[in-house]
Order: structure tokens, then sequence, then C-alpha cells
């Protein structure tokens, strides 16, 4: 696991970005959670997915990539040393676009193993004001499978307004999949204090 240099911090859980160190847990914790994410979505995991994976979010300047960790959540180092944080999952904000636009779009993931434990609550909840603070995005938009209930949910919580739904909007798992879309703005964040 690469060094703790958190973005933000809340009381149970941090981001910050991906390193290429973090290859062996993510693909670990992606894994585990393969029932979970399908049909979803399919994180990297292998070494060489999440490398290039990984890659695309720390050099593409149309992306930002943050992994939620569990602060303390991990087992203790060895030699006796504290519990280390662990990833939680994942939240990425793609296509961004500066100028009159100033927005990006979100992917994430939770992983089984914090699942259902409110931490990507609130990692989202970091990771919106980090966007609409540090980057300077004016507007997230999610789009998302009807029928992924706990997706619909986290965003949901997170003070995300229903905006329309698109037909055959992304190819996921060999075929167009609907989605919902879903957004939040500054005005929104700053209102509803998320």
């Amino acid at each position: 696991m690469s060094e703790n240099v958190y973005l933000a911090q809340g009381s149970r859980t941090a981001i910050r970005p991906y390193a290429q160190a973090d290859a062996e847990e993510f693909t670990i914790r992606a894994r585990e959670s393969r029932d979970m994410h399908s049909p979803w979505i399919f994180p990297p995991d292998d070494a060489r997915a999440y490398a290039a994976y990984a890659g695309r979010l720390i050099e593409d300047p149309t992306k930002a990539g943050f992994l939620v960790c569990e602060r303390g959540g991990g087992e203790s180092g060895a030699g006796g040393g504290g519990a280390r944080d662990r990833i939680a999952g994942f939240i990425n904000i793609n296509n961004i676009v500066g100028g009159g636009f100033q927005c990006g779009a979100l992917g994430y993931g939770a992983f089984s193993h914090a699942s259902g434990r409110g931490l990507m609550s609130e990692g989202l909840g970091l990771v919106v004001r980090y966007a609409f603070g540090p980057l300077g995005l004016h507007r997230l938009e999610a789009n998302i499978q009807p029928a992924n209930e706990g997706s619909l949910a986290l965003v949901e919580r997170a003070g995300f307004r229903l905006e329309g739904f698109s037909p055959d909007f992304l190819f996921i798992d060999g075929a167009w999949r609907d989605h919902e879309r879903w957004a939040i703005t500054a005005e929104m964040l700053s209102q509803e204090g998320v």
C-alpha cells in the first residue's frame, strides 16, 4: 500500500489518489467483490489491468481517481505496528470538462468488506466537496442502471437529483444499458449542507 497522503478525511474514511503501489490490495479486493459488482461494474482484478487503469487515472488530466480508505480499518502491521488503513472502494471523476461546463462524470464501487457500512457514503461526500473545492468543478453527474438500487441510494443520500433517463447509454457486459442521470451542483451542495 502506498503512503497515506490524504486529500480529505472524514470520521471513518479518507480519500487519496491512486498509486501503482496499490495494485495488490486493489486487485485482491476486486476479486473478492466480483459477485457483488456483476453485472454493474468490472474493476481491474489483475496487476496488468490495474497498471493500465490506474495509469489513466493518474496521468490523464480529464480524470481524477480517488481511493476511499477506511481509517484504521486494516489488520495490524508486521512488527506490532498499529492498524493500517485499507481500501474500502473507489470513486473516479471521468470526462472532466473545464471552461463554461466545469463538470465531470462519476464512476465508483465499494469492495465487499466495506459494503453496507456507510463508508462509501462518507467517501462520496469527501469527493464531492473536493471536486467543488480544489478541483474547481461546478457539477458532477452519475449515470446509473435503474436496477442498481445500492448505487441509486448512494447518490440520493449524497444529495444528487434525478435529471433524466438515457436509453442505451453505456456498453456494459456485452450490451447497451439504459441509465438514469443523476447530478449535483456546487450550489446544491451549499444549500443542502452535504
